[in-house]
């Protein structure tokens, strides 16, 4: 967001306001108060977020035509009501003791930094993250509705990819909303018990939605491997049980680091340079040693992505092994069963591991804050398209239930088009 000189001056005189309504409470609370001169800060804590801001000289009120006294007005009643208040952009207040260090209260909130080293490029991510959660939201919920409605899709493959695409809908929900508030506002602020919840529920779906691919690897080599055993193997407790153990996995996971975390002291400065309450983003902000959150979070991921991992490697050997022995017709009907399925694992894991590894850097580019948003939201774009694509069985399901859902809206019509004639 670039601020003009008007908008400096709305600014310091929203400040100067806010300054005289705090002496005027204290004053009628607690009586007369010495009230000494404003002395300018060493440092500002708008300086980590707008450096631009202060060094604007304050302009002088230069107010032609009353359409010109209306409009600063107007500007300064918009600020004060969305613009960040700069007073409150760093919430810790440092006081200095007998011996000279500091004593810093906790901050209540934090700010939420975004995109905004982009520039004027801010407004494209904007609009095409914008149009990207729109497919995520409709393509997952409308193969969520076929799976549930469609009593064809009845099979325990359609069951867990339901789940998986649950998962992808509040995964996302979790973190582009307030993405997309920054990119559009500049910086936008979360509350600390706010921002520890998205933190929790970013890593935890994401781990959630990892170990549900694992779940579904096991059930395309219950079904290839052993096909005769199939239906006596993956029954609906079957089912449920895989499922509710995807989800304690993912949470015994992330639990441990994600209360670490909560229970760091955090004074000061209170800027996530980052598009969400990103872990290893706030973790930087901490005032204590955080050696022990980092090892637990390393870990924790270490053993949600290489077990899941493991697992699904281990399972597409053992395919592998099973088509290799089939006729040239079953093998590839049967590698079309998995196709979409390894597809999607393929493109979560490898964007997973570059972001990970991108992570690792200290101070990563803007470039690379962009790929992280990308890899937030690229698997939940894609997997209702690579398994509508690759899925006739999906694609009839679907043409079905959107034959069906406009046949209801049409007898509607009619039915309104009747009583409206009688």
């Amino acid at each position: 967001m670039v601020y003009t000189t008007t908008d400096v001056f709305c600014l310091q005189t929203f400040r100067r306001c806010r300054q005289k309504d705090r002496d005027h409470r204290t004053q009628k609370s607690h009586g007369p108060v010495e009230v000494s001169p404003l002395v300018p800060k060493e440092s500002s804590p708008l300086d980590s977020v707008k450096p631009s801001l202060l060094d604007c000289p304050m302009p002088p009120l230069l107010v032609q035509t009353r359409q010109e006294e209306n409009k600063v007005w107007v500007k300064t009643l918009c600020l004060c009501l969305f613009a960040p208040e700069p007073d409150l952009l760093v919430s810790g207040i440092h006081r200095s003791n007998s011996n000279g260090t500091t004593a810093p209260d906790g901050v209540t909130f934090f700010v939420i930094q975004g995109l905004a080293s982009l520039g004027d490029t801010q407004m494209v991510v904007f609009v095409f993250l914008l149009l990207g959660y729109i497919i995520i939201l409709g393509g997952n919920c409308l193969i969520l509705v076929v799976v549930l409605t469609d009593p064809k899709l009845s099979s325990p493959m359609y069951f867990f990819l339901s789940h998986l695409s649950f998962v992808d809908m509040v995964y996302t929900t979790t973190t582009i909303p307030k993405l997309l508030c920054s990119l559009l506002w500049g910086v936008t602020t979360i509350s600390v018990p706010g921002c520890f919840l998205q933190m929790f529920f970013f890593v935890q779906l994401g781990a959630t939605g990892h170990s549900i691919l694992t779940v579904m690897a096991y059930d395309r080599y219950v079904a290839i491997c052993r096909p005769l055993h199939y239906g006596s193997i993956m029954t609906r407790p079957v089912q449920l049980l895989l499922v509710a153990g995807a989800w304690s996995f993912s949470i015994l996971c992330t639990l441990p680091a994600a209360a670490i975390t909560w229970q760091e002291p955090y004074c000061g400065p209170n800027v996530v340079r980052h598009g969400w309450c990103d872990p290893a983003s706030v973790r930087r902000l901490a005032c204590a040693d955080t050696t022990v959150d980092n090892l637990v979070s390393l870990f924790s991921a270490l053993v949600s992505l290489l077990s899941t991992g493991v697992l699904i490697l281990s399972s597409y050997i053992l395919i592998g092994v099973s088509i290799s022995k089939m006729a040239a017709g079953e093998r590839l009907k049967a590698l079309g069963t998995c196709a979409a399925h390894l597809s999607v694992v393929t493109v979560s894991y490898t964007s997973a591991s570059f972001v990970y590894i991108s992570y690792r850097v200290g101070n990563f580019p803007p470039e690379l804050m962009v790929i992280a948003v990308l890899y937030s939201a690229l698997t939940p774009f894609l997997n209702p398209l690579i398994y509508s694509l690759r899925n006739k069985e999906l694609q009839d399901a679907i043409r079905r239930t959107l034959s069906r859902i406009s046949c209801a809206a049409a007898s509607a019509a009619e039915e309104t088009d009747t009583d409206k004639v009688f």
